[in-house]
C-alpha cells in the first residue's frame, strides 16, 4: 500500500513539474512588444481575418505573421472567407465577439467591414490592416505602395519595348490595391500613346492562376500571330502565373510577362529559361505579416505607431538572378541588394 501511495505521489508531481514548465514557456515575452514578461500572463490570441489564402505569396505572407506572433509569445487563429466579403464580415464579427486581443485583417473592404472594424475600436480591440480601404482613427493600414508597385513594373515593360506595342492586361477590380493600381496603368496608357490595351481580363477565384491560364490560352487563339501581343502586364502573381504557364505552352515565348508580387514558386517560373516572365516589382510578403503582427503587439502594449506603414517595393528581374541555380525568397538579398529593406 505504501508503494501504491508513492507511486501516486510520483506521477502527480511529474505532471505538475510538466504543466508548470508548458506555462512558463507560453507567457515568456521575445523581441518587440511581447505578449507577456514571464510571470504567467495568458498567451495574446490573435485573429487573421482574410479575404481569401490563395496561392503562394498568401502562404508566405501568414508564415510572416505566424512566425512573429509566436515570437511575442502569442496564438494565431486563421479565419479564411474564400473570396467571400460576406463571410469576411461574419469572421470579423465572430472575431470580435470572442475578443481577441488582437484582430489583422487582410484585403478587406470598407463596405463590408466597416461597421465590424468599428465594433472592435469600441470594445478596445487593436487592429491592424493589410491592404483594405478601411479609415478609422488610430487603426494602422500596412501598405505595399501599390501605386509605385505598379509604376515600377510598367515603366520597364516601357523599357524593354521602347514604348510602343500591344499588351493585354490581367487585373481585377474590387480590391483596394488592385484600385490603387489601376490608377497607375491609366497615367501610363496616357504617358505612352504608342502602347496599346488589346485585351483586358480577370477573376479572383479559388483557382485563380489556373483559370487565367485558360482566359489567356483563349487570348492567344484571338492574337495568333507574332507581333499581336508584345507584353502582358499581371497585376497580381496569381495571375502572372497563369499567363506564363500559357504563354509557354503555346510556344509564344516572344510575349514577355511583367507583374506585381513575388514568392518562392514565382522565382521558380522566372528563373527557368523556357518561360517568358521577366520582371516584377514586389515586396517580401513574409515581411509584410511580420511587421503587421509586430504592429498589433505594440498596440497590445500601448505603443503609440502611425496610422499608415508604408513598404518600398522592389523590381526584381530576370536578368538579376542567378543561371546556374535554384534560389528562394530566403536568398534573394544576396542578388536585389534593396529586398528585405
Amino acid at each position: 500500500m505504501k508503494k501504491k501511495f508513492s507511486l501516486i505521489g510520483s506521477l502527480i508531481l511529474s505532471v505538475s513539474l510538466l504543466l508548470t514548465a508548458c506555462g512558463g514557456g507560453n507567457s515568456a515575452s521575445s523581441g518587440n512588444g511581447g505578449a507577456g514578461g514571464g510571470s504567467g500572463e495568458k498567451a495574446k490570441r490573435i485573429a487573421l481575418v482574410m479575404r481569401q489564402n490563395v496561392g503562394t505569396f498568401s502562404a508566405q505572407y501568414i508564415a510572416g505573421v505566424k512566425a512573429e506572433v509566436e515570437k511575442n509569445g502569442g496564438e494565431l487563429t486563421v479565419f479564411n472567407a474564400d473570396t467571400d466579403l460576406s463571410k469576411m464580415a461574419s469572421n470579423l464579427d465572430a472575431a470580435v465577439n470572442q475578443r481577441f486581443d488582437g484582430i489583422l485583417i487582410d484585403h478587406g473592404t470598407a463596405e463590408a467591414l466597416q461597421q465590424g472594424a468599428e465594433k472592435a475600436v469600441k470594445q478596445n480591440i487593436p487592429l491592424v490592416l493589410f491592404d483594405t480601404d478601411i479609415k478609422l482613427p488610430g487603426v494602422p493600414v500596412v501598405e505595399q505602395d501599390d501605386q509605385k508597385l505598379a509604376e515600377l513594373s510598367l515603366e520597364k515593360l516601357a523599357e524593354d519595348t521602347g514604348g510602343k506595342g500591344n499588351i493585354v492586361k490581367i487585373w481585377v477590380a474590387g480590391f483596394a490595391p488592385m484600385e490603387k493600381r489601376q490608377i497607375t496603368y491609366e497615367a501610363f496608357l496616357k504617358k505612352y500613346p504608342d502602347i496599346k490595351e488589346v485585351a483586358a481580363f480577370g477573376s479572383a477565384t479559388n483557382n485563380t492562376a489556373l483559370d487565367t491560364q485558360s482566359q489567356t490560352e483563349a487570348i492567344l487563339k484571338k492574337y495568333p500571330n507574332k507581333g499581336d501581343i508584345t507584353a502582358v502586364w499581371a497585376s497580381w502573381d496569381e495571375f502572372a502565373k497563369g499567363a506564363t504557364r500559357a504563354i509557354q505552352q503555346a510556344g509564344r515565348t516572344e510575349i514577355k510577362v511583367y507583374s506585381i508580387d513575388l514568392s518562392d514558386e514565382d522565382l521558380q517560373l522566372m528563373q527557368d529559361p523556357s518561360t517568358s516572365w521577366v520582371a516584377t516589382a514586389a515586396v517580401d510578403p513574409g515581411n509584410i505579416g511580420r511587421i503587421q503582427a509586430q504592429t498589433v503587439f505594440k498596440k497590445i502594449n500601448g505603443e503609440q505607431v502611425p496610422d499608415s506603414v508604408k513598404l518600398n517595393p522592389v523590381l526584381v528581374k530576370r536578368d538579376d538572378l542567378p543561371t546556374d541555380k535554384k534560389i528562394t525568397m530566403g536568398d534573394l538579398s544576396q542578388y536585389v541588394k534593396e529586398w528585405g529593406k
